[in-house]
């Protein structure tokens, strides 16, 4: 099914008729396709459950386009990035043109599902400007990040949920909370992994998060637990280029912490919560989804 979605989204660029745009676009490194695989296990396969999968992996793609700019990242899961090979114009730009098909694709489905996708898009938007924002001083608010996570991500992911409910005749508000859950322990992972995993394995350097100013979840529990001249010293480190002691020191200090560990039990305590709104509805393997986002290593 995944397949479909991926010549649809094809086909909806080449439809454009620029064929630079296809040959960038053929460029983008592919992701996990969650939100799709999201869609059509709600949903189920159709025409329409189909273009909405394509058309929200085409405005996600937009935002990692944009995203990348904004945080001068030069690989991609392991590929280099638009804006590394090509520069922070074409990736915008191809950005802006992924953003606007979606959009116009979106006019073909119903209001209500056309709308939740929207809404989330114009959230993901803000939430990347809090990112912005948050990056330019440590920050010790953990529901500031929250904030700022359900909005960057958890937001469309939420939606994708909701609109393929809505699609299916299923209960919108129920998909929704357990979108919203999915997409916060996904994020909470995604930040864990920054500092556990190998710069091979994500695809991207690893331990960078703190150098471009991100305080995620583990480094919020840290710091709370650390004494006032450990404190200090983690907050030397950040938006700095780390050595390989600094590294060693942060990772000692998280485990001996347990920050690690607690945001951990953190994202698997929202998987169980998204896991119980759909306990009552039917099986169509969401809880392989919420197991497959938190133990992946990448």
């Amino acid at each position: 099914m995944l397949g479909k979605v991926e010549n649809l989204m094809v086909e909806m660029v080449t439809s454009l008729g620029d064929p630079r745009s296809v040959e960038l676009f053929h460029r983008v490194p592919k992701g996990k396709r969650l939100r799709a695989k999201l869609i059509l296990k709600i949903a189920g396969l159709s025409e329409d459950s189909l273009k909405l999968a394509a058309i929200v992996e085409l405005i996600h793609a937009a935002s990692l386009l944009h995203d990348d700019v904004i945080d001068d990242a030069f690989t991609r899961r392991g590929e280099e990035s638009i804006n590394a090979l090509f520069g922070n114009k074409t990736a915008i730009m191809l950005g802006d043109i992924l953003y606007s098909k979606g959009f116009s694709e979106l006019t073909f489905l119903p209001k209500d599902v056309a709308y939740s996708i929207a809404n989330a898009v114009a959230l993901l938007s803000v939430g990347e400007l809090l990112d912005v924002e948050l990056s330019q001083t440590f920050n010790e608010s953990e529901e500031r990040y929250f904030d700022m996570i359900y909005k960057k991500t958890a937001s469309l992911i939420e939606a994708s949920a909701k609109a393929a409910a809505l699609l299916a005749g299923k209960n919108g508000d129920i998909y929704a909370l357990y979108g919203k859950n999915l997409g916060l322990a996904f994020q909470i992972i995604d930040d864990i992994l920054d500092i556990t995993q190998s710069s091979e394995t994500l695809g991207k350097p690893s331990l960078n998060d703190f150098k471009e100013g991100k305080t995620t979840l583990p480094y919020l529990y840290m710091y709370r637990a650390l004494n006032a001249e450990d404190q200090t010293k983690l907050l030397s480190f950040f938006q700095q280029e780390l050595g390989e002691a600094d590294k060693v020191w942060i990772k000692t200090k998280m485990h001996e912490t347990k920050a690690l560990e607690d945001s951990i039990t953190y994202a698997r305590k929202l998987g169980m919560e998204a896991l119980d709104v759909i306990e009552n509805e039917e099986d169509v393997g969401l809880s392989s989804i919420i197991k497959e986002m938190i133990e992946r290593n990448f």
